[in-house]
């Protein structure tokens, strides 16, 4: 623990130690104008009681999914999560362990790392998968830099139906390497591909969709994939797990590279993280891949162990050598999506997107009966789509459901001022048609008051 100095004759002594007649002295690199020039205004100390209380109060002003009925998206979904997911992570010899150096006392973690590989790579029809990223978003930014990596090209061609957290993370990362990032508009809620073919030219490194996209509609995948590779340029596919249980897996439509956010793979939403990132690609990429790879292998009795095969960040090689610095990753949401998928099976999975896709269609019959809604697409849907509020009162009529225990869904007009008059619905396998059929009841009562009173 740092020393603090709490007394004037302590911080005398530790300028005298450094040189300085006054602590005004240290901050004069600060402009003025920059400088509070008062006291913080904190207001006293509570005791440990009033401080748990106040927390208390605080924490009952969130609107939890398990408080209201979650129709909220937009990669962050209310999955129902197996038992089994809580018992094994919450194991202390999974729950408390940390990066496992020393394979001859990591046995257990990194076994799980292979099996999370190996179900990854089912899952997607990829060759290899790493042991995980941080999240979503930070699999995106990863993935790209590979494809730049390994085709020594710059522009990045994506399409403005990608999560816009996706984008601006992207964004951010190739904003001071010389990188030029080309987004496709989407009024009609896809990437069209004549407009993809125009954008991408000789010194296009990769091509970037979302399918099912952030509006929940479905690209058309194996045209724009075919659209990539004949300029030369990478596939990479964000996706989302469940939908694979009934969608073609990327890796047959050509995807060089897929990503995907994990946290509906067993994990709670948890107010948006921490979370999981997913990404897995052919095995030509392999050394270009961020994190790590657990490997197997068999000791000097010739028993089956594991091992880190690959290790391509900073802390292990030459920085110049690294593909990047992601270091302890999400391990323990490893383990959950390895439960989660090994507890549910290719046929549980299927069911479950089976019942998103169709609990969805239903929802988006429901409550654009009665109401002042319209499907802002007509494009094919997975479980997730967009409402158009004809009256353009969004705001209020999601404050409403909220007030009667609904999360209705997602506004968009503060990525996408066109949309602001719509917002995202998404409808997992948890929801019920009682539920649903209530929310639309709702919607119904917030465009025409006056049925409440003949109710």
């Amino acid at each position: 623990m740092p020393y603090i100095a709490n007394t004037p004759d302590d911080q005398r002594e530790m300028l005298a130690a450094i040189g300085a007649q006054s602590i005004e002295e240290l901050f004069d690199a600060v402009p003025s104008e920059l400088r509070l020039g008062r006291a913080l205004n904190i207001p006293p100390a509570l005791t440990e009681v009033e401080l748990t209380a106040h927390l208390a109060d605080l924490a009952r002003k969130n609107n939890a999914p398990g408080q209201k009925v979650c129709f909220l998206g937009g990669g962050s979904y209310d999955h129902f999560v197996p038992a089994i997911v809580d018992y094994v992570a919450s194991r202390g010899e999974f729950y408390t362990s940390y990066t496992p150096y020393q394979p001859e006392a990591s046995q257990g973690n990194l076994q799980v790392f292979f099996e999370y590989q190996t179900l990854i790579c089912q899952l997607t029809g990829m060759d290899v998968s790493n042991a995980s990223l941080y999240d979503g978003g930070s699999a995106v930014a990863e993935a790209v830099l590979m494809a730049i990596s390994a085709t020594g090209r710059k522009r990045v061609v994506t399409a403005a139906s990608v999560h816009p957290e996706y984008r601006q993370i992207l964004e951010t990362y190739l904003i001071n390497i010389g990188s030029e990032l080309v987004s496709i508009s989407t009024p009609d809620g896809v990437i069209s591909p004549a407009e993809l073919a125009a954008a991408i030219n000789d010194d296009t490194a990769c091509v970037l969709v979302q399918h099912p996209n952030f509006f929940g509609c479905l690209e058309e995948v194996e045209k724009l994939s075919q659209l990539a590779h004949d300029r030369g340029a990478l596939f990479i596919v964000s996706v989302d797990p469940i939908s694979l249980g009934l969608l073609k897996r990327p890796g047959d439509y050509g995807a060089d590279i897929v990503i995907a956010e994990g946290q509906s793979l067993g994990s709670p939403m948890q107010f948006g993280g921490p979370y999981l990132g997913i990404l897995a690609c052919r095995e030509k990429f392999v050394r270009r891949m961020p994190g790590r790879i657990a490997g197997e292998t068999v000791d000097r009795d010739g028993k089956r162990c594991f091992v880190l095969t690959l290790q391509t960040r900073e802390q292990h090689i030459r920085r110049e050598k690294a593909t990047s610095n992601i270091c302890t990753n999400q391990g323990l949401f490893a383990l959950r999506a390895t439960v989660y998928l090994a507890a549910m099976g290719p046929q549980g999975l299927r069911e479950t997107a089976n019942l998103c896709l169709q609990k969805s269609h239903f929802a988006l019959q429901r409550l654009t009966q009665g109401t002042g809604l319209t499907p802002a697409f007509s494009r094919p849907t997975f479980k997730e789509f967009v409402l158009r509020d004809t009256t353009g009162r969004v705001a209020e009529l999601i404050e409403e459901a909220s007030d009667s225990g609904y999360l209705a869904g997602v506004p968009l007009g503060r990525w996408y001022p066109e949309l602001a008059d719509c917002f995202l619905v998404t409808v997992t396998e948890k929801r019920t048609k009682s539920e649903i059929d209530a929310l639309a009841a709702q919607f119904t009562r917030s465009f025409n008051p006056a049925s409440v009173l003949h109710a």
